[in-house]
């Protein structure tokens, strides 16, 4: 069942709801674009439905919310180390279907990928609430039908934006508020979208061989990608960080260490001491990328890491296509099949 509410209605939902909760929300950040004078769409705090960007796609994803760019682990000095506070707030966030199947994902890395659980991660996404926004349009590059994300039933609410309304479906009773009583109830579902104007056929990861690791497609993208990072900071599944030792006095003997984001296609990403790398060429970091989203990850945990969302096909400066990366592999794969 659900609940239909007037746009005022809403607002005076989100107003109570704040009073609880901190709200994100995909926003348009003016100013804030690659270019001079350009805006963006990227994910901030909310008070009304008018400050909601529904019709674009958000350049980045919601995790840096609760998976934060930049984050003090520890202070320390010579005998102490204090882990600092942290808002405790707890949060609702506005996100698509292919994003909270991304969320999933970051789950299975910090929290299911062996005995060890990330604490800091748990300790904000405990926080969380997730309200999914119906998405049964899409966007250009998104191809989350192919890789299954389309579609997500882990929900805390979901929510259809309509012409001066919405219909809502709250799951969670947390996110119930009083004003709520007396409103239109309705029946209320949320649909997903069916087809995206991308395709992508992922390889057999059975069929994956030490020949399509070796094959000759990885060489273009060493001409053509610069190792900027931007598929990795917009990727809603890439997780990698590194570490860092700040000195905070003269005599360094107080410091923080820090996590910050990182990724496969950052130079530096792979060095280790003695100077050895072992990703040299931006091609072989593709491959990296690649394969640990549509191969290894599937091969560990029964489902592909990459969602389908395109953020990487937006942001590249280089044109480069994620989706056609795959749909080339998979022709590779498929020859090479053949030929055996």
């Amino acid at each position: 069942m659900g609940i239909h509410l007037s746009n005022i209605a809403f607002n005076d939902y989100l107003e109570k709801l704040s009073e609880k909760y901190r709200i994100f929300a995909p926003i348009v950040k003016e100013g804030k674009g690659k270019f001079a004078e350009t805006n963006v769409v990227g994910y901030g705090e909310i008070k009304t439905l008018e400050e909601i960007e529904i019709d674009k796609k958000s350049y980045f994803s919601p995790k840096e919310i609760f998976y934060p760019i930049r984050e003090t682990l520890f202070y320390f000095t010579d005998n102490k180390i204090e882990v600092p506070k942290f808002e405790e707030k707890p949060l609702v966030i506005f996100v698509r279907p292919c994003d909270l199947n991304g969320v999933r994902k970051l789950d299975t890395i910090f929290l299911r990928n062996g005995e060890a659980v990330d604490f800091y991660y748990k300790r904000r996404r405990d926080l969380v609430k997730f309200v999914m926004m119906e998405c049964t349009e899409g966007f250009d590059t998104c191809f989350c039908v192919s890789m299954g994300s389309n579609e997500a039933h882990d929900y805390d609410a979901a929510i259809r934006f309509e012409d001066g309304s919405v219909s809502l479906k709250i799951v969670d009773d947390a996110l119930m508020v009083e004003n709520l009583d007396g409103q239109e109830n309705i029946d209320f579902e949320p649909e997903f979208i069916k087809e995206n104007k991308v395709k992508v056929n992922i390889p057999d990861v059975d069929k994956v061989t030490k020949e399509t690791f070796n094959n000759e497609i990885w060489k273009e993208y060493t001409s053509r990608c610069i190792a900027c990072g931007r598929c990795n900071t917009s990727c809603i599944t890439c997780s990698c960080f590194t570490m860092q030792d700040v000195s905070l006095s003269d005599d360094n003997r107080i410091g923080e260490r820090r996590r910050v984001w990182t990724g496969c296609h950052v130079n530096g990403f792979s060095d280790m001491a003695g100077g050895h790398s072992f990703r040299d060429k931006n091609g072989e970091r593709m491959r990296f990328k690649t394969m640990h989203k549509i191969n290894d990850f599937y091969k560990r945990f029964d489902e592909h890491m990459c969602v389908g969302c395109g953020r990487c096909d937006d942001v590249c400066p280089e044109y480069i296509s994620f989706s056609k990366c795959i749909n080339k592999l998979n022709e590779i794969v498929k020859e090479d099949s053949a030929n055996e």
